[in-house]
C-alpha cells in the first residue's frame, strides 16, 4: 500500500557559493512523525528553510502536501516552522511575540490574540505570558518558538533541533507535546543530531549527510545496515588481560585492543548482544569492569558507516 507523501524532495539542490547546502537531496516524508537526523552541518536547517518557503532551490523540487513551497504564501499557511537559532525578540513577552507574528500573517488583531493565548496554553507558558522573553531559560525559549509554530494550526510542523539545550523537565514536556500533536492529525518532521532522541518518538527516519539523503525508512532496518559494521566499545577495567581472554572466545568479537593501562577497546558485530552479556562477564571471578563507553554512538560514526561502507 502506497502511503501519501507529506513532504517530497526530488534532487533538491541549494548552493552557498562553492558549498552545497543540499546536494540533489531526494526523500519522501510520510504522515505522522519523521526524524531528520544528521550531524551538524549536514543540511538539516537548509532543508527546513526551503520547506518553509524562506529559501529558493537552485535545482530540483520540494513539495509539501503535494504543493510547491517557493513563492506560495497561501500554501505556506499549512506549515509551521520552529528554527534552531534566534528568531525571538527579547524585549517582547510571549503573548506579544506570537500575536505579532500572527498579525503579520494576516490575522485580525482579536483573532491573533485568541490564537496566541491558545498556543501559549498548549506549550504551558500561559502563566508567564507577560514576562520578557529575555528572562527565559533556553527550554522556555524553545517553547515560545513552538507556540509561534503551532499558533496558526498548520498541518505540517518543521522542528529544527527543538530539544537542543532543554533540561530534563522541559524535554519531557516537548516530547509529550510532539506526541499529542501527531495524535491530533499533525505531521511533524523533527531534526536532531542525537539518534536516541528521535528514536523515542518514531521509527521512521531520514538520514542526511553532506546535503544528501543517505538512508530513509524504518529505523530498525537502518540499524540492520549498521550492524553489518563492527561497533567499537571501550571498557574501563583494572583487569584488561583476563577480560580480553574471556572476550576473545566470543564469535561476535572481531578484535581487541589495549588502549591504555585500564582501557580495552572491543570491535563487535552484535553490540546489543554484547551489552546484554556484559553484566554476566563483569560478575566472573577476577574480572573488574568499572566503565563502558560506546565509541560509535555519535551520528558522525553512523554516517561514516552508511556513506563509506567502512568502520
Amino acid at each position: 500500500m502506497n502511503v501519501p507523501a507529506v513532504v517530497q524532495a526530488q534532487d533538491a539542490t541549494r548552493r552557498y557559493h562553492e558549498v552545497l547546502g543540499l546536494n540533489r537531496f531526494t526523500a519522501i516524508f510520510p504522515p505522522g512523525i519523521t526524524g531528520l537526523v544528521g550531524p551538524n552541518g549536514a543540511g538539516k536547517s537548509t532543508l527546513f528553510r526551503a520547506l518553509a518557503g524562506l529559501l529558493p532551490l537552485d535545482a530540483g523540487t520540494l513539495t509539501v502536501l503535494g504543493q510547491p513551497v517557493w513563492n506560495r504564501p497561501e500554501n505556506n499557511r499549512q506549515v509551521g516552522y520552529c528554527p534552531d537559532h534566534g528568531g525571538l525578540y527579547g524585549w517582547m513577552n510571549p503573548e506579544e511575540f506570537v500575536r505579532y507574528l500572527l498579525e503579520l500573517d494576516g490575522f485580525p488583531a482579536a483573532q491573533a490574540r485568541e490564537k496566541a493565548l491558545q498556543a501559549l496554553a498548549t506549550v504551558e507558558l500561559l502563566p508567564v505570558k507577560d514576562r520578557a522573553i529575555r528572562t527565559f531559560s533556553k527550554g522556555m525559549r524553545q517553547r515560545v518558538k513552538m507556540a509561534q509554530a503551532i499558533a496558526h494550526d498548520p498541518k505540517v510542523l518543521l522542528l529544527d533541533e527543538p530539544l537542543n539545550g532543554t533540561d530534563p523537565v522541559g524535554r519531557a514536556r516537548l516530547l509529550r507535546l510532539f506526541q499529542e500533536l501527531a495524535a491530533s492529525g499533525h505531521h511533524l518532521i523533527i531534526s536532531s543530531h542525537v539518534l536516541h532522541e528521535v528514536e523515542r518518538l518514531t521509527d521512521n527516519i531520514v538520514m542526511i549527510s553532506n546535503g544528501q539523503a543517505i538512508a530513509q525508512g524504518n529505523l530498525h532496518r537502518i540499524r540492520e545496515l549498521l550492524d553489518q559494521h563492527p561497533h567499537a566499545i571501550e571498557l574501563e577495567t583494572s583487569t584488561p588481560r583476563p577480560l580480553a581472554r574471556i572476550l576473545a572466545d566470543r564469535d561476535d568479537v572481531f578484535s581487541l585492543q589495549f588502549s591504555g593501562p585500564d582501557r580495552l577497546t572491543v570491535l563487535t558485530s552484535a553490540p546489543n548482544g554484547f551489552f546484554d552479556d556484559l553484566p554476566g562477564v563483569a560478575l566472573q571471578p577476577g574480572i573488574s569492569i568499572t566503565g563502558v563507553r560506546s565509541l560509535d554512538d555519535s551520528l558522525e560514526a553512523v554516517f561514516r558507516y552508511l556513506s563509506k561502507g567502512a568502520p
